[in-house]
């Protein structure tokens, strides 16, 4: 990193890791609220579509505040962000760092970032310089192992690169950026060159990193395993730490923000020290909620009340670590993969979470390496399945009486199901263990 950028990561650093300090949760919601009130009155003077969309509404009543998406935001994107970039000129100078893949775009000094449109809608990010100072000060005290004085080796895998990413590396943090949709012979050799200290990547690269060093052509040893921009299931988890005996710790982070990152006792905690998140309960007594975020640590494209299309559960036990933050047991992937079976009476739809069906296949049998299962219709699931041993015939009859189990308990029919071989390549697109298709049809 430059010289003049290095002061005020590593200020963002300490005041990270250091400085913000709550004695309880009481004390943190306070800090909240001062902070989101100064915030908003900032945004509410620069962006001419929240001055509008709010009205005269009192700032201290920002909870009621209109609900935004993604399609709103995009229809709005040159009136929303404050800084008067248009989304067609950032649309286009994202497309062509994609087509080159060199990923430098930028207009004056907002980085544009495109996101990867899983929900079928590719969405724009805008992030300013100082942000990205801010958010490379935060992620390096969130996830880094040992003290940013000390020398770490970096290798961060991704679909695509930016320079909110790069902003990370200096003369002590060597930070190397994989390009997913490179060979995987070039990663192998480039890895055994680094031999990272820190590994960043999806679970599903992380997985087959893990294979290859159990074959022995990979030759690494991490101190820290972070799992990023897919959602972690047990299997991947159970398999990666069996692999390299470390914890792996997970950054949940999108368009919207920096989320949630792992503590030492791998919990996963909301970042609550840079958003903000209200919880829109699908089932209380589950704890399941969808996030609605106002990130109160970014202006250029301000983030106010933004439902994202996630499922989370939150952890109803305390953590040992004994943060404020919310402890999330689990992200279980978007709103849109709940499965909706139909009822053992009528055609009314039961929703079917999607931790169910994952732990329904992978407490089945020990054989299960691998799954992946697809709702095509109400009446028809898929399941890909990669096994330890040649028993493919048991862990289906295994899998299909534990699903039957399943959909007796909450009350639906047992869907059509069809086995398939698996086959998953790491980059060519998200890993989602669960899917549904039939809203699709």
């Amino acid at each position: 990193m430059i010289r003049r950028d290095t002061l005020p990561i590593f200020l963002h650093y300490l005041r990270t890791r250091f400085v913000r300090r709550f004695k309880d949760r009481r004390d943190l919601e306070q800090w909240q609220e001062n902070k989101i009130q100064r915030h908003l009155a900032y945004v509410r003077r620069h962006s001419s579509f929240y001055r509008e969309l709010w009205g005269n509404q009192p700032l201290s009543e920002w909870r009621e505040f209109p609900i935004m998406d993604k399609q709103s935001m995009m229809d709005h994107f040159d009136q929303l962000n404050t800084v008067g970039i248009r989304k067609n000129e950032a649309i286009q100078q994202a497309l062509e760092a994609e087509r080159s893949r060199q990923f430098a775009p930028m207009i004056g000094d907002v980085t544009i970032g495109l996101s990867s449109g899983t929900s079928g809608n590719r969405g724009i990010f805008l992030v300013s310089r100082q942000e990205r100072l801010a958010w490379a000060g935060t992620i390096l005290a969130k996830v880094l192992p040992k003290s940013l004085l000390t020398r770490q080796r970096i290798a961060f895998f991704l679909r695509a690169n930016s320079n909110l990413y790069g902003t990370v590396g200096s003369r002590k943090l060597e930070f190397v950026f994989y390009d997913l949709l490179d060979p995987i012979d070039i990663h192998v050799e480039r890895l055994n060159k680094q031999n990272p200290t820190l590994l960043v990547a999806p679970p599903s690269m992380l997985r087959l990193i893990a294979e290859l060093q159990q074959a022995g052509k990979l030759h690494i040893a991490p101190e820290r395993i972070v799992a990023v921009a897919e959602v972690l299931e047990t299997i991947d988890r159970a398999y990666i730490e069996e692999t390299f005996g470390s914890t792996v710790h997970q950054v949940y982070q999108c368009t919207e923000g920096l989320l949630a990152t792992t503590c030492s006792h791998g919990t996963l905690h909301l970042n609550e020290d840079i958003v903000c998140i209200q919880k829109e309960y699908v089932d209380q007594r589950l704890g399941k909620f969808v996030p609605i975020v106002t990130d109160f640590s970014r202006s250029t494209q301000p983030i106010v009340r933004y439902r994202l299309n996630d499922l989370l559960t939150e952890q109803l036990e305390p953590c040992p670590c004994g943060s404020p933050f919310t402890a999330i047991a689990q992200i279980e992937g978007r709103c849109d993969d709940v499965f909706d079976l139909l009822s053992l009476a009528g055609d009314q739809r039961i929703p079917v979470f999607p931790d169910f069906i994952s732990r329904a296949i992978i407490s089945a049998s020990e054989a299960v390496e691998a799954y992946h299962a697809i709702l095509h219709a109400p009446d028809r699931m898929e399941i890909s399945l990669q096994l330890k041993e040649d028993i493919l015939i048991e862990a289906k009859s295994a899998i299909y009486q534990s699903l039957q189990a399943l959909c007796l308990r909450v009350g639906c029919r047992m869907p059509i199901i069809e086995f398939t071989p698996y086959a998953l390549v790491p980059g060519e697109k998200k890993l989602r263990r669960v899917e549904n298709r039939s809203k699709l049809n």
